[in-house]
């Protein structure tokens, strides 16, 4: 995480990337296997999944939990810096949501 000159700058740098928002959303509901994760978001590549939840993982948004078993079982989960920034997260979602009906309505 690197601060930008602008604090907006630096909440878009911290959360652009391949569906980086999207995972933190569906942490928010709660802990993820890395599978679950790999079905709720199929248009990912498994090699990109795994980029992003490193890097959102070194920003200290998600929690990486290894279970000692057999095979081992990996669960993800939103740190407490990953539950404040979600309210922002569903406002940029509400957004999306306005700027797609506009298109829709421009489209008909």
């Amino acid at each position: 995480m690197k601060k930008s000159y602008c604090p907006i700058d630096t909440f878009i740098n911290v959360i652009k990337g391949k569906r980086k928002s999207t995972i933190i959303l569906h942490l928010f509901q709660g802990n993820k296997r890395y599978n679950e994760l790999v079905k709720l978001i199929p248009d990912i590549s498994e090699r990109m999944m795994s980029k992003q939840l490193k890097e959102l993982e070194t920003d200290n948004l998600i929690n990486r939990e290894v279970f000692p078993e057999v095979p081992p079982r990996v669960e993800y989960s939103l740190t407490d810096l990953g539950k404040e920034i979600h309210p922002y997260l569903k406002g940029m979602f509400k957004g999306g949501i306005i700027f797609e009906n506009k298109i829709d309505s421009e489209e008909n």
